[in-house]
């Protein structure tokens, strides 16, 4: 039975033909592909975008510093219909390159403030770029970037706080300005809703770091800045790219120490001011708040106007008017416009604490008690600001008030225009206080005899006119010219080459032997005055002296 069986089954397969194997070897053959492309596969992930523009199901390429990392398998809208969801077979051994530090973004064609990007997508199509992050984490889900990322998240350098009341003045990009120079990049803008301010994130590249200290000071660069303050005009141009585009600059002010360089790990959350003037008045915490009281119009202060010592800064106007309806509830007599002003000791002292505030605190008042007052005064004739300016005045007034809703009020006294107003009121009351009546009178008595005076002197002018016009008046300048010449005549006949000259010289000569001969006589009569009377005594000849 064995036997026929197997004589059967012989026979059957002797009629399989060989074509079979080769569907066999093309199953094995797909089988083992298949394997191969399913091992060979990396991770999927889900990228989820606002807008899918430009990308396409199984064209769209996911590239890492231009290397391909995978493909986009498919686009589908999320289940509300809000974003879109791309799907992504990333290659194999791809998965350290997704953590929780990774980022993704379509690279496009664009223009932005370092000039147009992305121009080889026009002819091979977008393509989504992968920037490796260095995450603790495995992730496969990501919310894509609408820009590119200002820098790495391995890049060396600082990223940090900026906090500001200001929405929309500075965007992802701008630059970050030390001197005129970028430095770094404004990272990310987010405005929060619950303290009303906006938060930024910059980041400042390396070595350029240790420029930021905890003194330092950040304001906006709007690229140009033109401003007309009380000391005239001012016109700050930045770079061109910031005058453009906006950006952030900082620095310390001179006035103040350069201050500590700040760690990686600062949690340090810094303010962003409109302009440099108000980052630099920013740098003054130590501040002594006071009340000043005007009588004088106000228009031209405004807040940020110097208030000065004899020509020195020493403090900033804050608010013009200051709670004004509060003047209701004072004990003021007249209608006195309040205004703020801070005195800022860190001007005139490099380093202030608060027991140093309280000694500034009540210094002041001593000063306030010998006679410091403040005033208004114009800085800019052309423009018409004001300024405070205090100093010290010999009869101080008392002030009007000790405090004013509780702040401390600075003695003040009227301003220039004031006091000429003030004087000519007075002028004007002495004036009127005149006997007006008298005056007249007595100016009419005065201008009567100065009719008669000025009538005398007519008459008197007419009669030398007469005496003028005479003809023997006339005749005496020809009479005097003739005698002038007739004494001309006179001088030339005793000139050096006239005859009378030679005699005259002659004349002189005989005088002088005249006077020759008679100085023996005179001597004689000198030594012995009778000699004209009795006769000389006989004079001997002088005997010589006998030898010894």
């Amino acid at each position: 039975m064995s036997d026929q069986t197997s004589t059967a089954l012989r026979k059957r397969l002797r009629y399989i033909s060989p074509v079979w194997l080769v569907p066999l070897i093309a199953l094995l053959i797909g089988a083992w592909m298949l394997y191969h492309s399913l091992s060979e596969q990396g991770p999927e992930v889900t990228l989820i975008m606002d807008s899918a523009e430009g990308i396409e199901s199984g064209r769209t390429l996911i590239k890492a510093r231009n290397v391909e990392v995978g493909h986009v398998t498919s686009v589908t809208l999320s289940d509300d219909t809000q974003h879109a969801v791309v799907k992504a077979r990333m290659n194999n051994n791809t998965e350290r390159l997704l953590n929780n530090g990774t980022r993704f973004w379509v690279v496009k064609p664009r223009i932005g403030r370092e000039g147009i990007s992305g121009l080889g997508t026009v002819l091979s199509g977008n393509y989504i770029q992968l920037q490796p992050g260095h995450g603790d984490k495995e992730k496969y889900t990501f919310q894509m970037l609408d820009q590119p990322p200002v820098a790495p998240p391995d890049a060396q350098g600082l990223r940090l706080h900026l906090s500001s009341t200001m929405a929309g003045s500075l965007s992802v990009g701008d630059p970050v300005l030390f001197n005129g120079y970028t430095v770094g990049r404004v990272e990310k803008v987010n405005f929060d809703a619950d303290d009303r301010q906006v938060h930024y994130q910059l980041f400042i590249q390396a070595p350029y770091e240790k420029l930021v200290t905890t003194n330092t000071r950040f304001w906006s660069a709007a690229g140009f800045n033109f401003d007309v303050n009380s000391e005239g005009f001012s016109l700050n141009l930045d770079s061109l790219e910031s005058l453009v585009s906006g950006g952030v600059a900082f620095g310390v002010p001179e006035d103040i120490p350069p201050g500590d360089p700040i760690g990686q790990e600062s949690d340090l959350d810094f303010t962003l001011y409109a302009d440099r003037d108000s980052a630099y008045q920013g740098s003054f915490n130590y501040n002594l708040r006071y009340v000043v009281l005007i009588d004088d119009t106000v228009r031209g202060l405004n807040p940020g106007a110097p208030v000065e010592y004899r020509g020195v800064r020493v403090g900033t106007v804050d608010s013009v008017p200051w709670h004004i309806d509060k003047l209701s509830q004072s004990s003021l007599n007249s209608f006195k416009i309040p205004v703020l002003i801070r005195i800022e000791p860190q001007r005139l002292q490099a380093r202030v604490d608060k027991p140093a505030l309280e000694e500034w605190r009540k210094r002041m008042q001593h000063m306030f008690d010998n006679g410091l007052r403040a005033s208004l005064k114009t800085g800019n004739l052309f423009t018409g600001q004001l300024f405070v300016d205090t100093n010290f005045v010999d009869d101080p007034s008392a002030p009007a008030a000790k405090a004013y809703d509780g702040v401390p009020v600075f003695p003040s006294q009227p301003s220039g225009f004031a006091q000429i107003e003030q004087k000519v009121t007075a002028l004007l009351d002495k004036l009127n206080g005149l006997d007006v009546n008298g005056t007249v009178n007595r100016l009419n008595q005065t201008l009567a005899q100065s009719d008669q005076l000025l009538s005398e002197l007519g008459d008197t002018a007419d009669t030398l006119n007469q005496v003028l016009n005479q003809r023997s008046t006339q005749e005496l300048p020809n009479e005097l010219k003739n005698t002038l010449q007739s004494i001309q005549q006179t001088l030339q006949g005793y000139s050096r080459n006239a005859p009378a000259y030679d005699q005259l010289t002659s004349t002189l000569k005989e005088l002088n032997q005249l006077m020759h001969s008679l100085q023996p006589a005179a001597r004689t009569l000198s030594e012995k005055p009778n000699s004209l009377i009795f006769n000389r005594d006989e004079i001997h000849d002088p005997q010589p002296r006998a030898p010894q």
